[in-house]
């Protein structure tokens, strides 16, 4: 059998974080919890997820200065980003998909079963 898939969960909100860390676990995956966007890069630096949730309102570096960073910085590892945030306008969503995010999910409307769910069949639909 292949690896564990490894999944970076950047998340500032520590009840929200613990809570996905432990349903991927469960359901065995590999997960890493960043807390804020400086802490996700040195992650990205030296593990190679294959795939990171990555929240947009964060300490230090926001998902979006994030995002950019993963494009500019050839030693960052390019693994899929899904955004899962509070922000739910329009121009966010555009702004995440632009800057090269795969999907947008506004937090209020996905429930936490949802996107673990959704995160399991993108990995497992991953060589």
């Amino acid at each position: 059998m292949g690896e564990k898939k490894r999944v970076l969960i950047v998340e500032d909100e520590p009840l929200l974080g613990n809570l996905l860390k432990q349903r991927f676990e469960s359901e065995g995956v590999e997960a890493i919890l960043a807390r804020d966007g400086e802490e996700a890069i040195n992650v990205l630096r030296t593990t190679h997820p294959d795939l990171v949730l990555l929240d947009i309102i964060l300490p230090k570096i926001s998902g979006f200065e994030l995002l950019e960073m993963m494009q500019a910085d050839p030693q960052i590892e390019k693994a899929p980003v899904i955004i899962t945030s509070n922000l739910g306008q329009d121009v966010d969503v555009a702004r995440g998909q632009s800057l090269g995010a795969i999907e947008y999910f506004v937090k209020a409307k996905v429930s936490i079963e949802e996107l673990v769910d959704h995160v399991k069949s993108m990995l497992a639909g991953t060589p």
